[in-house]
């Protein structure tokens, strides 16, 4: 174990959403280079469970906080939270975030609005609170998971591809901002992966996964966690994925978005 430290205090990592995929896979990454840990997902006991095996292996400390992003409030409650336990973050990792699928007409309205505040308000809002105190000390680094969704519009995932748009224009934005403070921000933009997100949306029949070789958590993972070390301001995991992130500045919108739907319809 390489413990990483800020001036002689062992530095700390906030991780949403760590209670699988991406998120848990990075957790273990930051375990493992000996941060410790606040992991923040809806399943408590999961958590409990994560955290009892990275004490053990890694000999690191590990708070969990058990809340529900959807709701307004919980950003500030984990904040405070924190605050009155004198755990100071290093490094905000903002990877909570679901989508839905279908007919943006067709959906109910209330999903989409909690997806909206998980993946956009929540995200903005942890930013906003602990960014704060990384710039008075001079030190800190965010790591924003958007996605390669990011890029072009997305029909039958609408909202979705609508928030990882906006969490990569705004992590670029505040990475221009924070040049020379000593905080960087990177956003990970990977593309479809091996993770609980396709069953959460009920998209496992779409053409954008069904029958496809897609990244595991694993490697997104760390290449997402290389990257935020170096300071990248965007990472795309895969030359694929670079490839196609970067065409389609290249070809009309009306096409793009033709070709999306197309990839996003069910093989049926």
């Amino acid at each position: 174990m390489t413990a990483t430290y800020q001036g002689n205090r062992q530095q700390t990592a906030l991780i949403t959403g760590a209670s699988g995929g991406i998120g848990y896979e990075l957790a273990k990454l930051f375990a493992r280079d000996g941060y410790n840990l606040v992991l923040v997902a809806r399943t408590g006991q999961k958590l409990a469970q994560i955290a009892d095996d990275f004490k053990q292996k890694f000999r690191i400390t590990v708070k969990v906080i058990a809340k529900d992003l959807s709701i307004a409030t919980a950003p500030d409650e984990i904040f405070q939270q924190l605050q009155q336990e004198g755990i100071k973050v290093d490094v905000l990792v903002n990877n909570a975030g679901f989508a839905t699928y279908g007919f943006f007409h067709e959906i109910d309205l209330k999903p989409e609005l909690q997806m909206m505040q998980v993946n956009m308000v929540c995200l903005t809002h942890l930013t906003k609170l602990f960014l704060k105190d990384m710039v008075k000390q001079g030190f800190g680094r965010i790591l924003n998971i958007a996605s390669t969704a990011a890029f072009q519009p997305g029909p039958l995932m609408a909202v979705y591809y609508a928030t990882k748009a906006y969490v990569l224009s705004f992590s670029e934005a505040i990475a221009n901002e924070l040049e020379d403070t000593g905080v960087t921000v990177t956003a990970l933009c990977p593309g479809p992966t091996e993770s609980g997100f396709q069953q959460r949306a009920a998209m496992e029949d779409s053409k954008l996964v069904s029958g496809q070789k897609i990244m595991d958590a694993e490697t997104v993972a760390k290449i997402g966690y290389s990257g935020l070390l170096e300071g990248k301001t965007v990472v795309i995991p895969g030359v694929k994925n670079n490839i196609l992130a970067q065409s389609v500045r290249f070809t009309p919108r009306k096409l793009v978005t033709k070709l999306v739907r197309n990839m996003q319809e069910s093989k049926d």
